[in-house]
């Protein structure tokens, strides 16, 4: 059976492909070859520009022509590397042969015992992956994201004067706008990317067991941890570990995964609000011709979007716990569970990534509702004993709170009027009154 959207067993690339096709640059097989062979062209060069005394003779003029090996690697070219790792039974060996055929074809052949010199399959791993990662947050990520914050923006600006019920514990409460309950959540989306972006983007690079054996036995003389940091800082954008095992410690990557977390967090807070205020009809939504809301009742048009987005927000979260929790821990020196568990780390944030997308369409998709929200404010009267009381309490009235406690809870439903005769009964100055009879809960919205 061939591969479709039809056969595949995860709707990551099956319903869903259109949505998460971006990411297969990132994260496909194909890609993490193509990303394993930057790391070990680039390190090639790096030692022909140290110089090892042995690749001096390398013309400069070369390298373009090695960096085209990733530049113009295509999924043919990543078949030939499965092909050969066949027979080698390990990926990494497999891209290091497929280079060292390459190499030879551009005739450097006497050169290529110098391909992945004194490392180990980690050394390409730990630097392929986090420079894989990176890619996507800064290429596709962040701007997925920077469409949701602006589309969340814009919605808070459009809705900025609109009051609103509020209701904590599911109870009407003190009034609020929605354009700034919209801003909430934008904040808190602002605060957890800046902190994301203190997170740095580590590598392993030191040898079989991260102490450079191999590298200082053949040239004793180079400072081998200078040129590694070097190299991966100033080639690669990453940050280099200095004392490791194997295997990089994946303690900033398991902070990157928490704090992916958080933010998809966050996001399935803002779909539960969204949900529920289309479930209290405060927003209809905009649709299609021919869309059809329910199999057996045509008058219902669901949240899709929303239950679309929140369910793909706990799906991805529940990966990102998961490779948080295990990635730190391995084994003496290295065990192989990280390397099984690392081919995943595509699969949360495709996920995210369909959130993303089905959020933006639900919010895009918001009509609001101004006569729900004004009937429910209009038949809560009694949210603004909180203002009464207060004023109360600043001019000395005796048990203000208790005055209106007495009140809200005698009689069954507040009014208006209820509110205004309240108000002729207190023992306050006319001025003060005059304050109090003005204040709705349409006004008593506070300074946002």
């Amino acid at each position: 059976m061939n591969l479709s959207p039809l056969t595949a067993i995860s709707p990551v690339d099956g319903r869903y492909r259109k949505t998460t096709e971006i990411l297969a640059d990132y994260f496909s097989e194909a890609a993490l070859i193509r990303y394993r062979i930057l790391v070990e062209v680039e390190y090639f060069i790096a030692l022909c520009e140290l110089p090892l005394p042995q690749l001096k003779s390398v013309d400069e003029a070369i390298f373009e022509k090695l960096r085209n090996l990733y530049k113009n690697f295509s999924v043919d070219d990543a078949q030939i590397v499965k092909s050969i790792e066949q027979t080698t039974n390990h990926d990494v060996k497999a891209v290091e042969y497929y280079l060292k055929d390459k190499f030879s074809e551009l005739g450097l052949a006497k050169h290529i015992e110098f391909i992945h010199f004194g490392l180990t399959s980690q050394d390409i791993n730990n630097t392929a992956i986090p420079l894989s990662i990176k890619d996507f947050i800064h290429q596709k990520y962040l701007p997925l994201y920077s469409e949701l914050l602006n589309t969340l923006l814009n919605r808070a600006e459009e809705w900025q004067k609109i009051p609103l019920l509020a209701h904590t514990h599911g109870q009407p409460a003190s009034p609020t706008k929605l354009g700034k309950e919209i801003c909430v959540f934008a904040e808190r989306l602002t605060n957890q990317v800046e902190l994301m972006e203190q997170i740095p983007y580590s590598a392993k690079f030191g040898g079989a067991t991260g102490n450079f054996n191999a590298h200082h036995v053949a040239y004793p003389e180079i400072n081998w941890a200078d040129f590694s940091n070097n190299f991966i800082k100033e080639q690669l954008g990453l940050v280099r570990l200095q004392t490791t095992t194997q295997i990089e410690h994946y303690d900033n990557l398991a902070a990157l995964c928490d704090n992916l977390k958080r933010i998809n967090t966050i996001l399935i807070d803002l779909n539960r609000d969204m949900w529920t205020y289309i479930s209290m009809e405060y927003f209809k939504q905009q649709i299609k011709e021919g869309e059809v809301g329910s199999s057996t009742m045509p008058h219902k048009v669901n949240p899709i979007d929303f239950e679309n987005a929140e369910g793909n927000l706990g799906f991805a979260n529940a990966i990102f716990e998961f490779l948080s929790a295990k990635l730190p821990v391995s084994r003496l020196q290295r065990d192989l569970t990280d390397s099984t568990v690392l081919r995943n780390i595509g699969v949360p944030l495709a996920h995210t990534v369909i959130a993303f997308k089905s959020l933006i369409k639900g919010l895009n998709k918001l009509m609001i509702n101004t006569q729900a929200i004004h009937n429910d404010l209009e038949n809560n009267w009694a949210v603004i004993s909180e203002a009464i009381q207060t004023i109360l309490r600043r001019e000395g009235y005796p048990k203000p709170y208790e005055a209106l406690k007495d009140l809200t809870r005698k009689q069954t439903h507040i009014t208006k009027e209820s509110i205004l005769e309240f108000i002729e009964t207190l023992n306050v100055n006319d001025d003060v009154k005059t304050e109090l009879r003005k204040i709705t809960p349409f006004n008593y919205t506070g300074i946002f």
